[in-house]
This record gives structure tokens, C-alpha cells and sequence, in this order.
């Protein structure tokens, strides 16, 4: 879901996009300062008698889900979601998705150290919204997700946050490895890499995690989930596409304009019938399809789960994690176009504008 590298230091840097605001360094600097101000030692809030046990309990799955990470997925072993902090806020970051209106493609934002990412991140929600109002000015589809972790790529130890220490057990497998996994491999101005990455690993980590003596029964409710799960992904990847299709076509402005319309309301239509249908009523997804659906809310879903495939394969055919680290490692120093083909995957599109 859902994922922002912002260092600390980036208010000395100028973006190498060129589009420098002292503004959004000083917040991202700040906002990461919070956070850490904030964060205490998790077996410091666990000994204070002042803690509510569920958040007492919840702490400790944390932490054993950590450290269950780093032991059996040789992820890495350092201080990271070994503290915790209390945002007082639903999410830690909003991030900005930008596309031009006959495009699938995100707008990139790039940083010194970061490099190009495909979306921005603020800490404060009336920052994001009053940038997505700037971009939306300036002709652009624009979409604003929060956000309940990020990944500071090993740079600094990221804590575990209020933002998602409510989640269900499973989710918090997820979001931990998934996490945890950016700091293995992270490639720049790669966004769908590194994000579809660390989702492939997220997966293998549940499947892992439900495994050990005393979770089976968690079985049920996560096929289900991943079930749905998949079916959404693959529902809005498949008019994504065929919205691309329309953008790279020779028919005029206006016409494609038109079909996005109608694309746009089939995709709600075919979401509703999937729900009543394959989906018992299940309604978690009706939120999303209620928001402005556009080129950038399609695109932010795709970040996360178009090459995924290419490393679930990966990751099953060696039982050896840290070998399948290694080979990432190799990937990630290869270029693009390179890349992508070792992957099995198709040349990237640029954008159509």
C-alpha cells in the first residue's frame, strides 16, 4: 500500500528534478525529526504501567515478528521497529500521485539520494491536498493515498507507529517484511521495482509466518483475503492497460477523452458485479471506488503489483532467501531495459505526453 524515502538531511539538497521548495524539505526534515522525538524504546512503553495492555500485547507480536523477519528471511537485523511512537494522527505520511490526463504513466519527483520516485509524500495532509490542488490547477489527474509506513531504506531505524499497530496479525506480518524488505535491494528511479519487490516478499513472508506452530488457523481468512486481493489488483491493472491502449492509439484528444469516460464507469460497474459475485458482498474495497478515479489512482495500484509476478517466480524457485537477495542485488546494478528482460518482464513505457 502505501511507501516514502525521505531523509533528513534533504533540506541542504536540491531535487534533481530541479523543482526545489524549501517548504517540502523543511516539513519532510521536521516530520521525520517528530518521529523520531517521539519514538521510545518498545520495552520502555512495555514496562510503563501506563500502557493500555492491547497496546502492551501488540508490541509484542511486533517485536516478535521482527525478529521472527530477520532469523528465518534473513532480512536485515538492525534497530529498526524496535521503538515505537504515537503519531496521534491515522496516517504518517499523505502521498501525492500526479499524470497527465491521457496518460497512465505517474509524474516523477527525484531526489539526490532517493532518485526519481513516482509519487510525493508530505507529512501533513493539508500540505499534500494543497499540492494535489497545484497539480490538478495545472491540467493533471492527481489522487492523495495516506500512507501507515515508510521505509527510510536503512538509512536510520524506523519505528513501529500507531498508524498500524492496530492492523490484524497477518497485516502486520506483511507490512513489517515489507519494510524491512526495501532494505535489501532499493533502485533508483525505479519505483515498480522496488515496490513490487517488497510486495512478492510480503507474501512469501505470510505464507511463511502461518507455517509456524499455533497459526494455522489463520489460514482461512488470509486465502480469502489474498483472493480478493489479487482479483482487485488484477481488475484495475486490466483497465489500465486498456486505458494505455487508448492514450498510444492515433484517435484525436477528444475521442480518447471519451473512452477514458467510459472505461472509467465499466471499471465501477465490473468492481460492483465481482463484489456481489466472487466476493460474498465483501465490501472492503467500496471506499477506493467511491474517490475520483483517474490515470494517477490507476497508476498508484500498479506501482505495487505489475512486476510482482516476475518476483514471486524468483522467490520460488530458490528456498534460499539470502541467494535470492544476492541475485536482486546483481539486478538492481543492471540497467533498466536489462533489468526488466532477466525479469521477464516487457520493456517499460514511457509516457505518452
Amino acid at each position: 500500500m502505501r511507501r516514502l524515502f525521505l531523509l533528513a538531511l534533504t533540506p541542504l539538497f536540491v531535487g534533481c528534478n530541479g523543482s526545489f521548495s524549501p517548504h517540502y524539505y523543511w516539513q519532510a526534515a521536521s516530520g521525520q525529526f517528530e518521529l523520531w522525538r517521539l519514538a521510545r524504546p518498545v520495552g520502555q512503553i512495555g514496562a510503563d504501567p501506563a500502557t493500555p495492555q492491547t497496546l502492551r500485547e501488540r508490541l509484542a507480536l511486533a517485536v516478535e515478528i521482527r525478529d521472527w523477519a530477520s532469523r528465518e528471511m534473513a532480512l536485515p537485523d538492525n534497530g529498526s521497529y524496535r521503538r515505537y511512537a504515537d503519531l496521534g494522527r491515522p496516517y504518517v505520511v499523505w502521498n501525492v500521485f500526479a499524470a497527465d490526463p491521457l496518460s497512465v504513466q505517474p509524474a516523477q519527483s527525484c531526489f539526490p539520494i532517493a532518485g526519481c520516485v513516482s509519487y510525493r509524500g508530505f507529512f501533513g495532509e493539508a500540505d499534500a491536498r494543497a499540492y494535489a490542488e497545484a497539480r490538478r490547477a495545472e491540467g493533471l489527474d492527481v489522487h492523495v493515498g495516506g500512507v501507515p509506513a515508510y521505509s527510510t531504506l536503512g538509512w536510520f531505524d524506523d519505528p513501529l507507529l500507531n498508524t498500524f499497530m492496530h492492523y490484524p496479525e497477518i497485516e502486520l506480518v506483511r507490512l513489517i517484511v515489507h519494510e524491512l524488505s526495501h532494505q535489501i535491494v532499493y533502485v533508483r528511479d525505479d519505483t515498480e521495482f522496488n515496490e513490487s519487490f517488497a510486495s512478492a516478499v510480503e507474501e512469501e513472508g505470510v505464507r511463511r509466518w502461518m507455517m509456524r506452530p499455533g497459526k494455522h488457523a489463520l489460514r482461512a481468512g488470509f486465502e480469502r483475503n489474498q483472493r480478493i486481493r489479487a482479483d482487485f489488483a488484477a481488475l484495475v491493472l486490466k483497465y489500465r492497460e486498456a486505458l494505455d491502449e487508448v492514450y498510444r492509439s492515433p484517435s484525436s484528444d477528444a475521442e480518447k477523452r471519451r473512452e477514458k469516460a467510459r472505461l472509467i464507469g465499466a471499471l465501477g460497474d465490473e468492481y460492483a458485479a465481482v463484489r456481489e459475485r466472487d466476493w460474498g458482498g465483501f465490501r472492503g474495497y467500496d471506499r477506493w471506488f467511491a474517490q475520483d478515479i483517474n490515470n494517477a489512482t490507476l497508476a498508484s495500484i500498479g506501482l505495487y503489483s505489475a512486476a510482482k509476478p516476475a518476483f514471486t517466480r524468483l522467490i520460488d524457485a530458490s528456498p534460499d532467501l539470502p541467494a535470492v537477495w544476492a541475485t536482486l542485488r546483481e539486478l538492481a546494478a543492471l540497467p533498466r531495459d536489462e533489468r526488466r528482460a532477466r525479469l521477464d518482464l516487457p520493456p517499460a513505457k514511457e509516457p505518452t505526453r
